[in-house]
């Protein structure tokens, strides 16, 4: 009977052991998790941010449109100038020897700093590691408080969206936390009212 406690004893003294470590692990495999899908989808805002900034260059304004987006860096060109000679030469310039000549180049071959395929490209309005749900996407106007009319956009990624398969405690504890710093559960980029230059939240 002695020797039968024991035994139950250490299977039980395992198994709270396990429960301690566990509770210990568990908010650290959360945040390791976290911050690996996180900085997957910074990189895709930051694609779609830089598409959006190349879009307002040609159009004046942004697009809330992931198809019109789309279609633009797979289809579109952007417009550049290329000077022979010096403008502040006077005698080249009375000569003819300063001349610019206009150009252009497919968006996609030349607004991303790295190598950018169709596929990639085409898989903009999804939020990695969240199933194919998109992000949400807005864009428009906002008057500043001196008059002026900005165009804005705005691109986010809720927490619950790509971090729903993970711990739901850890999740709700993520969430709560920044509802009460007053800060947007999730990634976004942009914002809807007020100029912020595009800048992203976790800037």
């Amino acid at each position: 009977m002695k020797k039968v406690l024991q035994i139950v004893l250490a299977i039980v003294i395992i198994g709270l052991a396990y429960v301690v470590f566990d509770q210990i692990m568990s908010p650290l495999r959360f945040e390791k998790e976290m911050t690996l899908r996180e900085n997957a989808v910074i990189q895709r805002i930051k694609d779609i941010r830089t598409a959006e900034r190349a879009y307002k260059q040609k159009y004046q304004n942004y697009t809330s449109s992931f198809d019109s987006l789309i279609n633009f860096v797979l289809t579109d060109s952007l417009e550049f100038e290329k000077t022979t000679g010096s403008k502040d030469d006077s005698v080249a310039v009375a000569r003819g020897l300063v001349k610019t000549e206009k150009f252009k180049v497919a968006v996609i071959d030349t607004i991303f700093g790295r190598k950018m395929t169709p596929e990639m490209v085409k898989q903009f309005p999804i939020i990695p590691n969240s199933g194919n749900q998109q992000f949400i996407l807005n864009a428009g106007t906002f008057t500043t408080e001196s008059g002026v009319v900005v165009p804005v956009f705005e691109c986010k990624a809720p927490y619950k969206l790509f971090l729903a398969d993970l711990n739901e405690q850890e999740l709700i504890n993520l969430i709560d936390t920044r509802k009460v710093l007053e800060k947007y559960p999730g990634i976004k980029v942009g914002a809807m009212d007020q100029a912020t230059n595009d800048a992203g939240n976790w800037e």
